[in-house]
């Protein structure tokens, strides 16, 4: 079996995200048949003439009522080669917030276009939100290729476009990797299969090329821990036993190596790394592992062990940040939020709105606030500082929520921007 490949479906409403999910589920063989026979039931309930594959991923009963995606939905799946996780998010402008959340974790994402409508807004809304992001591995579904008549210059025009327009995003769209592919969801043409009605096209099916695609070009190389949990001694016999336990949130860590305890800045070496499994002579992101260090240092949830040698981040009380907010209360400035990083918590008060976003058109423009699915650049100051990084360098430790104290709801998303 092999590694795991985290992926983001987008696309405006329609474009056939939900059936091509479940195209994939079900050519590849990867749903039980009762599954597959609640499905057909439903269909029939419906009055589809086939079996409506999107009813795999479109759980709730307010999505199959409407025939729409309203949440996010994950679903898993494997073949001998790799294992899936698969985000299905929501076409309609209304649920930007969801496509985010559902984006935020991924490796890659699938955009789906329509063959007849072309690029439209939710495309490129899309588009950016995931180079945004940090998503730097694109695939360009064209879909329905059927109802175009599997016609090759449609599909060269729709590829071209799409191309161009991420060529013109901001952040890291130099580094974006876009592979268009034609299919037939509905149909299974090109999905799991190679379709003998688009022989002038040379590439890999869409699961082949999900199974081959290497993600791994832009981990993170600084390494970073932050710390989880101090574990201390319980009894006489482990008394001089103290470790430091938490996931690797980017580089690779060794017994030897000489790091630093941020925000404190102490130095200290690795004495050893320890796992569920024993001791370990290498620890690589996103591994969890129990670091035990040669001087009994003053080290608490929160900090982060990075090492040296490598880039420092940040540790700063002021930070600005790209925002999505996710609340209908608006975010004002001098409001005030809690701030979950990492495994660190803080309260900050928002300094000022330095602009909103128009993600269909990239302008900015300046705003006193920020509504429901807006994003914007905000500046906070923050209680207590924060060892953070440039989102578009580690997606952890550049990133944040905003939370509000009063219903303990998540009001926004941030993103870290450093000078």
């Amino acid at each position: 079996m092999g590694d795991l490949l985290r992926l983001a479906t987008a696309g405006s409403v329609d474009d056939g995200k939900s059936t091509l999910i479940g195209r994939l589920l079900h050519d590849s063989k990867s749903i039980f048949e009762d599954q597959l026979e609640a499905v057909e039931l439903s269909s029939r309930r419906r009055g589809d003439v086939n079996v409506n594959l999107a009813l795999l991923t479109d759980g709730l009963r307010a999505e199959r009522e409407q025939g729409i995606t309203i949440d996010v939905a994950y679903r898993y799946f494997a073949t001998p080669r790799r294992k899936f996780i698969i985000a299905d998010t929501p076409g309609h402008v209304q649920y930007t917030r969801n496509m985010v959340t559902g984006a935020s974790t991924a490796d890659l994402a699938v955009v789906l276009v329509d063959a007849r409508n072309g690029l439209v807004e939710q495309s490129r809304r899309h588009a950016f939100l995931a180079t945004l992001l940090g998503i730097r591995h694109l695939v360009l579904c064209v879909n329905k290729m059927d109802l175009v008549g599997w016609d090759e210059a449609v599909f060269d025009a729709i590829a071209a476009e799409f191309s161009a327009f991420v060529a013109r995003l901001e952040h890291g769209a130099a580094d974006v990797e876009v592979t268009p592919i034609p299919v037939s969801a509905l149909h299974g043409d090109n999905v799991v299969d190679p379709s003998p009605r688009l022989g002038w096209y040379t590439g890999s099916p869409l699961l082949e090329h999900l199974e081959k695609v290497d993600v791994r070009d832009h981990d993170p190389l600084d390494a970073r821990f932050p710390v989880q949990y101090v574990i201390r001694p319980h009894s006489d016999e482990h008394h001089d036993f103290r470790g430091y336990a938490g996931s690797l949130a980017g580089g690779l860590f060794r017994p030897g190596d000489e790091v630093c305890v941020l925000p404190g800045g102490l130095t200290t070496r690795i004495a050893a790394i320890d796992t569920f499994d024993g001791p370990v002579d290498e620890a690589s992101a996103p591994m969890a592992v129990t670091l035990l260090l040669e001087d009994d240092l003053d080290v608490s949830r929160g900090d982060v062990i990075v090492r040296c040698g490598d880039r420092e981040p940040a540790v700063a009380r002021e930070v600005a940040a790209d925002v999505c907010w996710m609340t209908d209360a608006p975010l004002r400035a001098g409001s005030r939020y809690a701030v979950k990083h990492t495994t660190r918590s803080a309260r900050a008060v928002v300094d000022t709105i330095e602009w909103a976003l128009d993600v269909n058109t990239l302008d900015r423009s300046p705003a006193a606030s920020l509504g429901l699915n807006a994003i914007g650049r905000v500046r906070l100051r923050l209680s207590t500082p924060l060892v953070a990084d440039d989102y578009d360098r580690n997606r952890t430790t550049g990133s944040f929520i905003l939370v509000d104290e009063s219903t303990n709801a998540t009001a926004g998303a941030g993103l870290i921007r450093l000078p």
